[in-house]
């Protein structure tokens, strides 16, 4: 069971405070892979010039950029997570809002760039079952307004 259901109308209210957090997190953890790619391809030069001498500040340099960014990922996902949704896939910005519908858990689903949160999904359906939404969701959740802080 969720600790907290959410309402579409309050789901859709929060997707202005997540959109925002999980586009940073996104755009972030792309930054860091390719930091990432840059370290691994420094070391694999380092193996196999044998006796050079590797670029250390560079390396460090990108080893610094690298953590700060992964930080600030980790700061993001947290903010999106405090909410109470669910960060299903980061890349697809794709998020997960649990909720009640006929008395059965579900999640609303909402993605990156997307208007409003227009589907729903079985707990174990994933992305590739949703479903479009009605206005069959009941409109207070049964634990009261969602808190941010």
């Amino acid at each position: 069971m969720a600790e907290k259901y959410f309402t579409r109308e309050e789901a859709q209210e929060l997707l202005d405070y997540v959109a925002p957090h999980l586009k940073t997190a996104r755009d972030q953890r792309r930054r860091v892979e390719v930091l990432e790619r840059d370290l691994a391809a420094g070391a694999s030069r380092v193996m196999l010039l044998g006796g050079s001498i590797p670029p250390i500040v560079e390396l460090g340099q990108k080893r610094a950029e690298r953590d700060r960014l992964a930080g600030e990922l980790q700061e993001a996902v947290e903010k999106v997570l405090e909410t109470g949704c669910l960060v299903k896939d980061l890349e697809m910005g794709l998020v997960d809002f649990p909720s009640l519908r006929g008395g059965q858990e579900i999640y609303l689903c909402w993605k990156l760039g997307e208007e409003r949160i227009q589907y729903w999904h079985g707990l174990t359906e994933g992305y590739a079952g949703r479903k479009p939404l009605d206005d069959s969701l009941p409109k207070e959740p049964p634990d009261g307004p969602v808190q941010i802080q």
